[in-house]
């Protein structure tokens, strides 16, 4: 039988002690948790007023200003460019420029942003990468300039909304250039500054974002042009609207610039090599002034103004005829016929041969086991000095070559100023080459053969000029061996001094009645004479590759053939004594010299009716509306 157990009052006030025992042990540890928590967040608290108030005082104090006031940009205009008589080559126009606030921006904005403003989201994402790396974030970014009625209003929509509070708007004075081309190589363009110029010491001073001049005048002068940024203050609310203004320092605008180009004559240029390729300088030869400079095919430098789309720069880098190249001063091109000049003044000079030589022309002659045909198959009989100017004549000059050493020839042209820079005041020249027997030694380590020389004396072979060299060098033989450095502003106290070189004048008259002959006696651009006026000059072409070559390319790809064709030269100066002008005209597969002697007629007719003003100023007024130098700005 089971025991059965009975509970005594003593047991039940023994177990109601233990069980109080155990809540008060529990309600003193949660007393002392809140207790500690509390410490805890105390000092949380105080070390965050520490910060706050004592330790980084001034820069919490900073951060809070930003969020009220505001820094914006005020943007300088560059200075205009003009031409010699003051006439507004380039001038600056009204515009709005969108800036993001990078430290308010929210990158799921990006995409309806650039839906609105039509931009390449892939380039924006890019561009603020670069900005991260290089620029504080309180520091604003102009994502577009020039907005349009259309993208304006999207702005104004949102911009002081909740959805875009990011986007702001500046006031900009952006470049406006000549339309067409319309001496784009002179002037050149402005653009962004890219990471490799902010690693060379020209521009080491500028930062990610800043505009500078790119190409051209805006480059080479890019200080002069370049204004110094203003600066205001705003306070804006937690959107980003401005509610007022603190303080504003102005920009300051760039200076002038006074080109020595004159328009008109640059108008007849251009115009001249519409639909062609090659390039036309003109300058004066008694103080290298450029009165006008033009290559073909152009671009069109707005596209650049500011920051250029990538669909426009591949169109215009992709270009299998090269526009961005200044073909004025960087092609470099085997000068045919138009060298045969110097030849005949080393000739002279070195005593190879004296005023009495003649050669007998039957169309061609044999050299070291070689025949070479003159351009004229019948030939041109006797042959002297002027008569071999005067019709080019290829034997003739030949036997020149072959007289006088190639190295007599190379210091003759290297004293005219060719296979050296000009000096002009222009980025990218080059310098052509003089061939030599030291040259090919040092280039080729071999040495030279008289064969070669025979090319070289008509212009051809291992020799290259540019347009402006021809220009240069053939303005200081008719000088009577000055040379005055090639430039294009107009800016007294940077002339410098001419290079003078004693040289024959009966010799440099001799050549020159040789020049004269070319127009006026019958020769090889009579059709280009100037009733009226002393045109001297000569004609020139020059194969771009050899016929061998031409003729394996015809049956391989004849549709090709038109790349092959000779270029055509020409240069002219007048008036025959004392020149004031010389013109060089290359026309790039225009075959023959005399398709680019209109060309160098018309500048220098132009220049001489402009002088004795019988038309004065209506040369550019009769430039087609699409060509005007200064048209209003398009979209």
């Amino acid at each position: 039988m089971p025991v059965k157990l009975i509970r005594t009052d003593h047991d039940q006030e023994e177990r109601v002690k233990l069980i109080l025992r155990d809540d008060t042990k529990f309600a003193s540890v949660k007393i002392a948790f809140f207790q500690y928590l509390s410490v805890a967040v105390f000092l949380f608290l105080v070390s965050g007023f520490w910060q706050l108030q004592v330790q980084n005082q001034e820069y919490y104090i900073d951060r809070a200003a930003r969020n009220r006031i505001r820094s914006q940009p005020i943007l300088a205009p560059r200075g205009k460019i003009l031409d010699r008589d003051s006439r507004v080559i380039v001038d600056n126009h009204s515009s709005f420029s969108l800036i993001l606030a990078r430290e308010n921006l929210k990158t799921e904005h990006l995409k309806s942003i650039c839906e609105g403003l039509d931009i390449d989201c892939d380039d924006l994402r890019e561009r603020l990468r670069r900005f991260d790396r290089t620029r504080a974030k309180y520091e604003s970014i102009v994502i577009k300039d020039e907005l349009t009625p259309g993208e304006l209003a999207f702005v104004e929509a949102h911009r002081g909304q909740d959805t875009f509070p990011e986007m702001e708007l500046i006031h900009a004075q952006r470049r406006l250039y000549p339309r067409n081309g319309f001496a784009s190589h002179v002037i050149g363009y402005t653009g962004e500054v890219s990471d490799p110029e902010l690693n060379t010491t020209e521009f080491a001073r500028f930062r990610q974002g800043d505009i500078i001049g790119k190409a051209g005048i805006e480059r080479q002068y890019n200080d002069i042009l370049m204004g110094v940024d203003g600066q205001r203050r705003v306070i804006v609310d937690n959107r980003g609207r401005v509610h007022k203004v603190i303080d504003k320092k102005e920009a300051s605008s760039g200076r002038n610039l006074n080109l020595t180009i004159d328009l008109d004559l640059q108008a007849v240029a251009e115009l001249a090599m519409e639909n062609r390729r090659g390039a036309v300088i003109a300058l004066d030869p008694r103080s290298g002034e450029i009165l006008a400079m033009v290559s073909r095919p152009s671009y069109d430098p707005n596209k650049f103004a500011g920051r250029i789309r990538s669909k426009d720069w591949n169109e215009i880098r992709d270009n299998p005829d090269n526009p961005l190249l200044n073909r004025a001063i960087q092609a470099q091109l085997a000068p045919g016929s138009t060298f045969k000049p110097f030849i005949a003044m080393a000739a002279l000079d070195s005593g190879a041969i004296d005023d009495s030589f003649t050669v007998h022309c039957g169309g061609g002659a044999s050299f070291y086991g070689r025949y070479f045909k003159c351009h004229a198959a019948k030939g041109h009989g006797s042959v002297d000095l002027h008569k071999g100017i005067v019709h080019s004549c290829d034997v003739f000059f030949y036997n020149l070559g072959n007289r006088t050493s190639i190295d007599k020839i190379a210091q003759w042209a290297e004293t005219a100023g060719f296979g050296q820079r000009t000096g002009i005041d222009l980025p990218g020249e080059v310098e052509g080459i003089v061939p030599s027997t030291r040259w090919k030694i040092r280039n080729y380590r071999q040495k030279w053969y008289a064969g070669e020389t025979i090319s070289v004396a008509i212009g051809q072979g291992a020799l290259t000029v540019t347009p402006l060299q021809l220009a240069h060098a053939t303005g200081g033989l008719a000088m009577g061996g000055v040379w005055y450095r090639p430039h294009l502003v107009r800016d007294p106290s940077h002339q410098t001094p001419p290079r003078r070189v004693k040289i024959d004048l009966a010799h440099a008259a001799s050549v020159i009645d040789g020049l004269y002959g070319v127009v006026n006696e019958g020769g090889t651009a009579a059709r280009s004479r100037l009733p009226g006026i002393e045109f001297c000059g000569k004609t020139g072409s020059a194969q771009r590759v050899s016929n061998e070559f031409m003729k394996a390319h015809r049956q391989k790809n004849p549709l090709t053939e038109e790349d092959f064709k000779d270029n055509a030269w020409f240069v002219g100066f007048a008036p025959r004594q004392d020149p004031e002008i010389v013109v060089v005209a290359l026309y790039e597969s225009g075959e023959h010299g005399p398709e680019a002697a209109p060309i160098v007629r018309d500048v220098i007719k132009s220049y001489f009716d402009k002088k004795s003003r019988t038309t004065p100023a209506t040369v550019v007024a009769a430039v087609p509306l699409r060509q005007q130098p200064f048209p209003p700005p398009q979209r």
